[in-house]
């Protein structure tokens, strides 16, 4: 035994010393590069370009990957990307467009005439680079990938230039026109709703900021105010539909020019089209319209993963993982062929570690929106009168633009802000199901309209997974179906045949399918006059398809991965569609409006009767850091989803700085929160996941108190990188700034140290401390009982749904029983709860 330890020994030894020597890979260097190119429909402007360019780790020549960003970002957006492809061994070139970043030239939307000459002009400069292989006819072996606005110019290069060996487009649009004036009546753009909130968020992005406007050498220009870094066209085309709501010809055909759509069939690199399943801008359907419009014979895949515009981190490795194995297939011959068609699934969480597990189904055929197969799932309601308000206000909500994640959302297929307005939408509902029922594609479902002669009328379709009286209704990935009918003149009413957005979705046995259908959106520009329509079904059924490929199981899986229900509910969905209900009994009278929060008999009872919270009452002042404390079950995460109004409880009341709390109440405006975890859109920086976040909120800029919520979070420079470069605890204290935006004088956070490592734990204790330093209230649930005892003035201890104890943590440390080292919280919390051993 002695001479089996000491081999071992001096094996591990052995290999210790192995690690220690062995030589690491050459760091990757980029290389700063100015191009210049020559573009326009004459080619008579000179543009240069920023470029940075990447030799691969290892040296030698090897395939070459342009790597592109998305609109509003820059060659530095994509650099940590570029840096792993480059260790993988590519040689990468990254820039940044024309019209952003050190980029000279205006922004041209991807235009034949503009960008993709830029980019066909740095495919050259790479065919002359020693380390780039070249193909048996001289050219370089070159793959182009990038989301949203990268992927549209890797689309459209290949579509001109044949020289493009392989392409990996993310998130990104067939058809520009359709994407910004969608209508799923089929009737295209010209008849399509304009995406209002998308479309300034879009032309927002190329506006003169701040900054740019300071480092003019001179005044700008009336134009250059107007336009920023817009071609004038360009911003012409948008003043105008922004105006009228409506797509003009001129303006389709503008947007379109910069489209797939325009090249159908000229596509004859292998594709690979990496689409997210939660996108209200460049929905399923986009991706699904490259995937017809690539060449007949040339390899496409079709992938569906847990992402998009709206949609958090993602599955960003998952996604890098794909990318590279494709790129490694077409380029250096690696690898074996992709599934045609792949789709992230919630697989539940792990039950030992709690982290949640993603599926990926796949199929060896992409069968389109209309899946393998169709069922057709009854649905009852008579016809219903709706109105459109004057003005189009109050809105219904589907969801909330690039922003539902922040808001709440993560978890694939998961429910986005829903509020249907009462009197603005119809609705039509399914029996309870016998059988789960899986949606695999785009439903479709034919209405009758009715109206005054000659009306136009704006709708809004959308199908709803609704479970039981207790939970607010799902909308899968909140995505909404635009719809623009006409009533002839000779006509009372008109049919209308809607394709519903396309999804992944499960609906559980016992749950029932409904149709809404609506006549305001707020992502939407909708009719300024008062109208009244009539709605009702032509066919009383939706058809629903699916892909049977898809519908078992991963083999070699325990039975719980598969198993699990599809999981959660968005927070900010649940605060919304809850303001429907009725308000808390006994919400009357007046409270005290100088303190932050009194609750007072609160109570909330499981379906099954067991009360998670039981007659809890307490209340905090200003200034303190209350630790809210319980062992699992205790009824904390509940007590505190009630205290923001997020559900309802079943009596009692919370106050809030004197007013009671229901769903959407005003005095919510001085509460900011942080629950489920950060989520954010992991191409945009820190600060503009911010400030996307509160122009969302429809307040002012100058009340969101940016530099005053930064300075306490303490992220300093990394404000300006991507997201998905940060750390775990960077991206916990983004979410607490981001909590903090407006300087709310409540602050409830619920596990903000959940997953990071002892500095930063102490980072984050010093943050908390530091907020409520002014006189604001911060409320901390968390099962660090240490962490607290440093943190948190108060404490309120549950066990069971009621309370056990409360108050100044000093008071509980002094009367209790010391162990020779001096009293501890957790001593004082085991004793509370009665689970001291």
């Amino acid at each position: 035994m002695r001479r089996v330890a000491a081999l071992v020994a001096a094996l591990a030894l052995i290999g210790a010393v192995v690690w220690l020597v062995w030589p690491s890979p050459p760091p990757v260097r980029g290389q700063e590069q100015k191009i210049a190119v020559v573009d326009g429909p004459s080619d008579d402007q000179q543009v240069v370009l920023d470029t940075t360019f990447f030799p691969p780790a290892g040296g030698g020549k090897a395939p070459a990957v342009l790597l592109a960003h998305g609109f509003g970002g820059s060659k530095q957006s994509v650099r940590d990307q570029a840096v792993k492809l480059a260790g993988d061994g590519y040689a990468v070139l990254t820039w940044s467009a024309r019209g952003f970043g050190r980029s000279s030239g205006q922004i041209a939307l991807n235009s034949p005439d503009y960008e993709v000459k830029d980019v066909k002009q740095l495919i050259d400069w790479l065919a002359k680079r020693p380390e780039v292989a070249l193909d048996k006819a001289g050219d370089p072996r070159v793959g182009i990938t990038g989301g949203s606005y990268g992927g549209a110019i890797a689309l459209m290069t290949a579509a001109h230039d044949a020289r493009v060996d392989a392409i990996v487009p993310q998130i990104t649009w067939y058809d520009l026109a359709d994407s910004l004036f969608p209508d799923a009546t089929g009737e295209g753009p010209e008849n399509g709703v304009f995406k209002r909130m998308w479309a300034g968020f879009f032309f927002g992005r190329g506006a003169p900021t701040a900054q740019s406007i300071t480092a003019q050498p001179k005044p700008l220009t009336e134009e250059e105010a107007r336009c920023g870094r817009f071609l004038p066209e360009i911003c012409s085309m948008y003043e105008e539909v922004a105006k009228t709501g409506k797509a003009t010809t001129a303006a389709v055909e503008l947007l379109r020019a910069s489209s797939p759509a325009s090249v159908p069939g000229r596509i004859k690199a292998p594709t690979l089209l990496i689409q997210g399943q939660r996108d209200s801008l460049f929905p399923l359907s986009q991706a699904d319209a490259n995937a017809k419009a690539v060449a007949p014979g040339t390899p496409v895949s079709v992938t569906w993963f847990d992402g998009g515009h709206d949609g958090g981190n993602g599955e960003a490795d998952w996604v890098y993982e794909q990318t590279t194995a494709w790129l490694g297939r077409y380029l250096k011959d690696e690898g074996r062929a992709a599934p045609t068609f792949t789709v992230t699934r919630d697989g539940g969480r792990d039950p030992g570690t709690r982290q949640r597990i993603r599926l990926h189904p796949e199929s060896s055929a992409y069968p389109g929106l209309g899946g393998t197969s169709t069922t057709q799932v009854p649905l009852t309601g008579p016809e219903q009168n709706v109105v459109n308000p004057p003005g189009g206000a109050p809105a219904s909500i589907s969801t909330v633009p690039g922003v539902g994640s922040l808001l709440g959302g993560g978890g694939q297929s998961q429910t986005s802000l829903s509020l249907d307005m009462p009197g603005q939408s119809a609705g039509f509902e399914s029996a309870p199901l016998t059988a789960p029922l899986q949606l695999t594609g785009s439903p479709k479902v034919t209405l009758r309209v009715q109206a005054e002669p000659g009306t136009e009328v704006t709708l809004f379709a959308k199908l709803y997974d609704v479970a039981d009286t207790m939970q607010p209704p799902m909308l899968p990935a909140g995505l909404v179906s635009p719809i623009r009918v006409t009533i002839p003149e000779d006509a009372q009413g008109a049919d209308a045949a809607v394709t519903l957005p396309a999804v992944d979705h499960n609906f559980a046995a016992g749950h029932r399918l409904r149709l809404t259908v609506t006549t305001t959106d707020m992502g939407y520009a909708t009719p300024a006059e008062p109208a009244g329509y009539k709605i009702s079904l032509v066919t009383p059924a939706v058809s629903v398809p699916a892909v049977a490929a898809l519908a078992a199981p991963p083999t070699g899986l325990a039975w719980w991965v598969w198993a699990t229900p599809l999981a959660a509910i968005a927070v900010a969905a649940v605060l919304l569609a809850l303001g429907r209900r009725r308000r808390t009994a006994g919400a009357t009278g007046t409270g005290d409006p100088e303190t932050p929060l009194a609750i007072t008999g609160l109570t909330k009872a499981y379906s099954n009767g067991d009360k998670a919270v039981d007659d809890l009452s307490f209340s905090i002042e200003k200034g303190q850091v209350l630790g809210l404390l319980g062992p699992n079950g205790a009824g904390k995460t509940t007590t505190m989803r009630m205290m923001m109004g997020l559900i309802h409880p079943d009596a009692g009341e919370v106050r809030i700085f004197g007013e009671p709390v229901t769903p959407g109440a005003p005095v919510l405006s001085r509460l900011g929160s942080f629950v489920e975890g950060p989520g954010f859109l992991p191409h945009l920086s820190g600060r503009d996941n911010l400030e996307l976040y509160w122009a969302a909120t429809g307040r002012p800029a100058e009340d969101a108190r940016f530099a005053e919520a930064l300075e306490i979070a303490g992220l300093g420079k990394a404000l300006e990188r991507a997201v998905r470069t940060y750390s775990q605890g960077m991206r916990q204290r983004l979410a607490i700034a981001q909590a903090m935006l407006g300087l709310p004088d409540l602050l409830v956070l619920d596990e903000p140290t959940n997953g990071l490592d002892p500095p930063q734990i102490r980072e984050m204790r010093e943050v908390l401390k530091r907020y409520a330093s002014d006189g604001r209230t911060v409320i901390v649930s968390s099962h660090l009982l240490a962490e607290v005892e440093q943190t948190c003035t108060h404490v309120v201890v549950m066990h069971r749904g009621r309370l056990v104890t409360t108050g100044p943590v000093s008071v509980l440390l002094a009367g209790a029983k010391s162990n020779g080292q001096g009293p501890r919280l957790e001593d004082v919390f085991l004793d509370l709860i009665g689970e001291k051993s």
